[in-house]
């Protein structure tokens, strides 16, 4: 990854610029170029019901869906998109609908002739995925791609005929064996393994495509798609195609909603992306309000599209290098220090601060509240509040002798994101660093979802960059809520694990079983096993590729059977629905990884 180091994604890490794209059309709707950020979502009916795939498009098209995806997994199932295609438009409703394809080039050969926009993913579109390990010698590399290419082929030739636009959609977890064995489940593997398909449409003079690099881990979703950025920049001007973003598999309620601000939100607050699906254990209605609310974060009074801060009104400021690689996560270096009994910096653990009032606000109960009591109060820290476009401050903070904990002042006019990361670009790493979701903190009651979206992605973003030493949530007012939502960010960032971590996926006409209800029974089960990571799928598509690094996986295998994994291998096999779960808890204590749940612990967050 050495060589990457010096590829750019973005013109400047220290104001906002949304990245210019060519426009792609998907039936009457823009993506990219002048168009505004679009929304999306995916319907979970089972594509064969016409009557019931209809009511769902209309729904999510009500609420402000912009573009809908149905899964076509044969074609079979892909022939109805015929009747879908044709009952929506027969209400007058115009919403562009896209085919989700994995597997079969026959299917999507077949919804091409129905629908606006295909999704093909690199990773099992003509590879078959075995999780064989061999090397592949140039000549058997070449020949594999070939065989893409004459798979790949017939299906550009037929979107550009019929005017369809598609997404080449890479997953992290479901790369083929090929890109596995030369580039590993890295974010160069995706990007290589999507790069491989463009090429191919390109050589047809095809260029209706955008690309995603989807992830369940925050980390990566956000480090293969600055990578694919910066590798689209290098290969010259007219690669310039829109982004989808979106974090696979994120999961139901507020960790849901945080990992995908962490994720998406970071992307869109440095200009990246076009288009963007919140996908959550949930009905997918519930997934609109989440995706217009991040879209809202990055539009401005006069349209869409930040306008670029003034971040270097002072000529005297010097062009700025970042102080950490963007493609590959390190954590800021920094010296250790001790304020309040614990200890911070360096390789220590990320504190939680909060400010006084909130400490006397939640003092009486503190005993009760285990694992997630603020640790620091941020008036008794000793914290250095900077304006980090203050040269001759900087310069006598990095003066200084002794490390000391600092952050950026509150009500200079900078963004979060922007604040700190000049603050890190230009402070003495040995100083540690307090993040802070917001630096115009509200002086009354809060909207919670919409602060829990900012902080997720202000604080998210800083952290998945190896910036901060602590955090401190003030967008949510209310004290016990705001601890929380620090703790969950922390953990969602992979930053600090104190509780189970899910992945789970969204539901669609491939799930075997009922997603958001086996979600939460397994959570109940397991909630209390402290850095576990389980992954519940509804079926073999996002089964144990996609599972990418969990521990244990439980996944829809045929109707009403389910079949358990220990990482990518299937142990388990056609274990009845409802003795899923125990047969899940056994298989946990199988591994060592079980313990009893304590006398009042709570099982989350």
């Amino acid at each position: 990854m050495s060589e990457l180091a010096s590829l750019s994604y973005c013109p400047d890490l220290l104001s906002y610029t949304r990245r210019n794209t060519r426009e792609v059309r998907v039936g009457n709707v823009g993506l990219g170029g002048n168009n505004p950020i679009r929304v999306q979502s995916m319907i979970t009916s089972d594509t064969r019901d016409t009557l019931a795939c209809v009511a769902e498009v209309l729904g999510l098209a009500e609420a402000g869906c912009e573009i809908v995806r149905i899964t076509a997994q044969t074609k079979v199932y892909a022939a109805n998109l015929e009747n879908i295609a044709r009952e929506v438009r027969a209400t007058g409703c115009q919403v562009p609908l896209v085919a989700d394809i994995h597997f079969k080039p026959d299917a999507a050969m077949e919804a091409a002739k129905w629908v606006e926009k295909v999704r093909v993913n690199p990773g099992n579109y003509v590879d078959k995925k075995k999780f064989e390990i061999r090397e592949y010698t140039d000549d058997q590399y070449e020949a594999e791609l070939e065989r893409i290419r004459e798979q790949f082929t017939p299906l550009v030739h037929l979107c550009k005929d019929l005017g369809r636009a598609m997404r080449i959609g890479t997953n992290h977890g479901s790369l083929s064996d090929r890109i596995m064995n030369r580039y590993g489940d890295t974010p160069l593997g995706m990007c290589e393994s999507a790069l491989e398909f463009a090429r191919i449409a390109r050589e047809h003079d095809y260029h209706n495509f955008v690309f995603s690099m989807k992830a369940s881990n925050p980390k990566v979703m956000i480090e293969a798609y600055r990578l694919l950025v910066a590798r689209l920049d290098s290969e010259g001007p007219d690669w310039n195609y829109p982004i989808h973003l979106g974090v696979t598999e994120a999961g139901d309620g507020e960790d849901g909603r945080i990992k995908s601000a962490i994720g998406i939100g970071s992307l869109l607050a440095d200009g990246i992306g076009d288009t963007i699906r919140v996908s959550l254990t949930e009905d997918a209605i519930h997934e609109i309000p989440v995706a217009r609310a991040l879209v809202g974060l990055h539009r401005s009074e006069s349209g869409w599209g930040l306008q670029p801060q003034p971040i270097r009104e002072a000529s005297c400021l010097p062009a700025l290098a970042p102080s950490y690689n963007p493609f590959t996560y390190e954590r800021r270096s920094s010296s250790s220090l001790t304020i309040q009994g614990h200890d911070l910096g360096a390789d220590k653990t990320v504190r939680v601060f909060t400010t006084q009032d909130r400490w006397n606000a939640l003092a009486h109960k503190m005993a009760n509240m285990g694992d997630f009591k603020p640790e620091i109060i941020y008036e008794k820290s000793n914290v250095i509040e900077i304006d980090p476009r203050n040269l001759d401050t900087i310069s006598k903070l990095n003066d200084r002798q002794e490390p000391c904990l600092i952050t950026v002042a509150d009500g200079i006019g900078l963004s979060p994101v922007h604040g700190f990361r000049m603050l890190a670009f230009q402070a003495d790493p040995r100083h540690p660093i307090l993040l802070k979701d917001t630096l115009d903190p509200p002086s009354g009651d809060t909207d919670f979802n919409k602060a829990l979206l900012s902080a997720s992605q202000n604080i998210g973003s800083l952290l998945c960059d190896g910036i901060g030493d602590a955090i401190l949530i003030r967008g949510e007012t209310a004290p016990g809520q705001s601890l929380r939502l620090a703790y969950n960010i922390l953990q969602a960032a992979g930053t600090r694990i104190f509780k189970t971590d899910y992945v789970a996926c969204p539901s669609c006409g491939r799930t075997l079983f009922n997603l958001q209800s086996t979600t939460q029974k397994i959570r109940e089960a397991t909630g209390h096993l402290k850095g576990v990571r389980i992954a519940v799928m509804g079926c073999i598509v996002n089964g144990p590729g996609e599972m990418a690094d969990a521990n244990f996986g439980y996944v829809g295998g045929a109707p009403g059977k389910i079949n358990l994994y220990v990482g990518k291998t299937a142990v388990k096999f056609n274990i009845p629905q409802a003795e899923a779960v125990e047969r899940l808890i056994d298989l946990i204590k199988e591994h060592d990884k079980w313990i009893e749940a304590p006398a009042q612990a709570p099982a989350n967050a």
